[in-house]
């Protein structure tokens, strides 16, 4: 096997342009194919990164309607049925499994009602949260502190604020300290978050806007109060959402799923239930539909493999006639069929392979290209390269094997005649 290796590698260093020339197909599909491949792993990453964040494990179960639109008592009225939840229900929210904590939070967004002296947040969150809002969430204190249990037992009128809301309010001013009005209610900002880990999300759609506007981005800044204190604000009691933080994130859907059902059980609502939010399950239809979409794209990059595979077997059989004298010397001396079979198969498959280490080659720079020039995510799947490589030898052995088998029929007194 060695010395068949080794005599490929003198026949295509004999034949430098020819050998290039003819692995120009394997070069050209494999070169697609792992661009394409490329591409595809790395818009799903950051498809999943979009949708599920950098590593904040968080699960929203909220209240929806028919047509699972988020059911905003800003414009509806507080529904029947739909129980306020109690700290015995986050205890039991915290049971579920892969739930490493729960929080209770009542929201209303686009509010305009938000004040400091004259400027106003436009279309920003107001939060009324529990205690464990701010960890469920993942979020850090970058200025002030967080809430105190004493600001809740208290009933202080305080607020946290993200940076984006600090930035609309005070613009160059410190936040922590000053006094907000809040639907004609002071209340003291005592600290600034903002979320552990950078996330930008990428918002192309209707269904991307309410993905991120009504769960985890308010563009126009967010405002949080303690929960026990949110009836100054609102008047009344309402109905609460949840936040959870799973213990990994591939076991989001599931604790959403339990978490809905936990709390329906206690909804005799007909109209209004809730609903959790399939974070996981959106990454991976939109991922089925990238490879779906790119699928047809590898099969049209594999017709350049298949007219390699042509060129492999056509230069071949150019070698079995350039080399038939060669051919029935070494049968005269003892060589068996199966070995000069053994031999030109080597070399089909050490042609095609070279050409597939270059495809892969090429196929990188190009996905690295696509990637500085269009901003389009890239992920080199190593998997993917190391299938490249074995299938471009099998293009050779599949394709030589005519030529390998006519090598190794000839009779050797005819070969040993010809000119």
């Amino acid at each position: 096997m060695l010395e068949n290796i080794r005599l490929s590698f003198q026949g295509i260093w004999g034949h430098k342009l020819r050998s290039l020339l003819t692995t120009l197909g394997i070069i050209i599909g494999i070169a697609a194919i792992i661009a394409i491949v490329s591409t595809i792993q790395g818009t799903n990453e950051q498809i999943r990164k979009n949708l599920i964040g950098s590593g904040t494990n968080t699960v929203n179960v909220r209240l929806v309607e028919s047509g699972d639109w988020d059911y905003d008592m800003a414009y509806s009225s507080i529904p029947t049925g739909i129980p306020v939840l109690s700290a015995q229900t986050r205890e039991d929210l915290n049971d579920i499994d892969h739930v490493e904590d729960a929080s209770l939070y009542t929201v209303r967004t686009a509010v305009d009602y938000i004040f400091y002296n004259d400027t106003v947040l436009q279309g920003g969150e107001l939060i009324g949260a529990d205690s464990h809002y701010l960890n469920t969430c993942g979020y850090v204190m970058t200025k002030g502190r967080s809430f105190t249990e004493s600001d809740y037992t208290k009933f202080r009128k305080v607020a946290v604020i993200d940076t984006t809301a600090a930035e609309s309010l005070f613009e160059e001013k410190e936040p922590v300290g000053k006094t907000i009005d809040i639907q004609g209610e002071p209340f003291i900002v005592i600290g600034v978050i903002e979320e552990s880990s950078e996330f930008e999300p990428v918002i192309e759609t209707v269904e991307d806007y309410y993905n991120y506007v009504y769960d985890d981005a308010s563009s126009s800044g967010r405002v949080i109060i303690p929960d026990t204190v949110w009836n100054i604000v609102g008047q009344y009691d309402e109905p609460q959402n949840v936040r959870l933080l799973a213990d990994s994130t591939d076991a989001m859907s599931e604790v959403g799923r339990a978490a809905a059902k936990l709390l329906n059980d206690s909804v005799t609502n007909e109209d209004i239930k809730y609903s959790a939010e399939d974070i996981m399950q959106q990454a991976q239809q939109n991922e089925q539909l990238s490879e779906s979409t790119n699928q047809q794209l590898i099969w049209t990059a594999s017709i350049s493999l298949l007219v390699g595979g042509i060129g492999v077997m056509n230069i071949m059989l150019v070698s079995v006639t350039e080399r038939t004298r060669e051919i029935g010397l070494k049968k005269a001396i003892g060589a068996r069929k199966h070995k000069i079979l053994a031999q030109f198969l080597t070399e089909a498959a050490v042609l095609t392979s070279l050409g597939g280490i270059l495809g892969t080659i090429t196929g990188i720079i190009f996905a690295e290209a696509i990637s500085r020039i269009s901003n389009v995510p890239v992920a080199i799947s190593i998997p993917a390269v190391i299938i490249a490589i074995v299938f471009s030898m099998l293009i050779g052995i599949i394709f030589g094997f005519f030529p390998a088998v006519k090598a190794a029929n000839l009779d050797p007194i005819v070969a040993l005649r010809h000119e």
